[in-house]
């Protein structure tokens, strides 16, 4: 049996079960137990990868820090716009696995991959031609080298790496390699635009003082996680605008160049209540939501809105207000009555959610909605809404 064979017949198996069984002779096993666990997890990340024969996969650390095909076509579809002809030549600084770079190369004439690893630069030479990229020139060495030998470029992308030596991930701008910080003029020397991915973690205010050539700040969310940031740094600077999308089934994106905005305060509950995804919350841009949607927040600090009439296309979760009250017991009675189970989120309120569970009595999950939060009077409030 060959290798090959044996990860066919294994694809579903569980690969730690593998690891402790009895294999055939020849079978190197520990490459095997890679492929395996490479395919279970891009086809849940990489749907179009997985139906490529003859893929080679990294170390799963490798596969984890890679982007996922939604947010990388995402980013795609961010370069068509940020460059809407002359797409001559781009360059990925920071290659890994090669996932942004497959999908960004195929809007260039020419592409370049740069990579430390000689492992990951030998995976990607023997995949880039299975996913039509035969053309692409690959390097292998560090960024900063390649940087003091590169030419022009239409597109810089990079991808610095979050982790420490010791493997450890890190948050701050500062700890990322290669240090943007340091080499952020000498990119746009080569390049007229540079895409950063960096980690949802990050500082964004902080990073932008870091900074100044930011021109346009995206927080990317799939399924209401967000996922990562990507920052668009250009040689003419304009005011910065920040994009918010959340993808899903139905995908929206809230984009705004006003932060500092100062909200509209709500003086009642109305009918409507509204969470917005958590990419807005990341990029600090809630209050903007007043103008753009004519909703009224219901504290300044609470990031919760109401509305008379229903926003069909707010961006976030939108629910039907049923009945609230203060936290008197004869309130709460009459608020939870019937009530076993339910959805419950605090939004500044000085209880946690355990806690209240555990005072209600209440289990996890059902299709009624609680929200314990402050209103503009500085009374704490329980809203029981239903999901729309």
């Amino acid at each position: 049996m060959t290798n090959e064979e044996f990860i066919a017949q294994n694809r579903d198996a569980d690969v730690r079960a593998l690891a402790l069984g009895k294999v055939p002779s020849g079978i190197d096993l520990q490459y095997c137990l890679r492929q395996i666990e490479g395919q279970q997890i891009v086809r849940r990340k990489l749907p179009s990868w997985a139906k490529k024969e003859g893929i080679i996969y990294p170390p799963k650390l490798s596969l984890e820090q890679c982007s996922s095909e939604q947010t990388a076509l995402y980013k795609q579809k961010l370069v068509e716009r940020l460059l809407p002809g002359n797409r001559q030549k781009m360059v990925d600084l920071t290659g890994g696995f090669g996932i942004d770079f497959s999908v960004l190369a195929q809007l260039f004439d020419e592409s370049v991959y740069v990579e430390l690893s000689e492992e990951l630069c030998k995976i990607a030479q023997h995949n880039f031609p299975l996913l039509g990229l035969p053309k692409a020139r690959i390097h292998c060495k560090a960024c900063e080298e390649y940087i003091d030998e590169m030419g022009d470029f239409s597109l810089i992308y990079l991808d610095p790496s979050r982790r420490d030596n010791a493997g450890r991930k890190v948050v701050a701008l500062s700890d990322c390699a290669p240090s943007i910080e340091t080499i952020q003029d000498d990119l746009l020397e080569h390049a007229p635009i540079v895409v950063v991915k960096l980690s949802p973690m990050l500082d964004i205010q902080d990073t932008i003082r870091r900074l100044p050539n930011v021109n346009e700040v995206h927080t990317v969310s799939v399924g209401g996680e967000c996922k990562e940031i990507l920052l668009v740094l250009c040689r003419e600077k304009v005011k910065i605008t920040y994009y918010c999308t959340n993808i899903t089934a139905r995908t929206q994106t809230f984009y705004t160049d006003t932060r500092d905005t100062k909200p509209i305060i709500a003086s009642n509950l109305e009918n409507y209540l509204y969470e917005p995804n958590a990419s807005i919350m990341k990029a600090g841009v809630q209050n903007s939501l007043c103008v753009a949607y004519s909703v009224r927040k219901l504290h300044p600090f609470s990031h919760l809105f109401t509305s008379a009439h229903f926003i069909e296309d707010f961006p976030g979760r939108c629910f039907a207000i049923e009945d609230s009250c203060g936290f008197a017991k004869k309130d709460l009675k009459r608020l939870l009555a019937g009530i076993t189970q339910c959805n419950l989120t605090i939004r500044n309120f000085p209880s946690s959610v355990d806690e209240l569970r555990k005072r209600f009595k209440l289990r996890e999950g059902g299709d009624c909605y609680l929200f314990a939060t402050t209103l503009c009077d500085g009374s704490h409030t329980l809203i029981r809404c239903k999901s729309i």
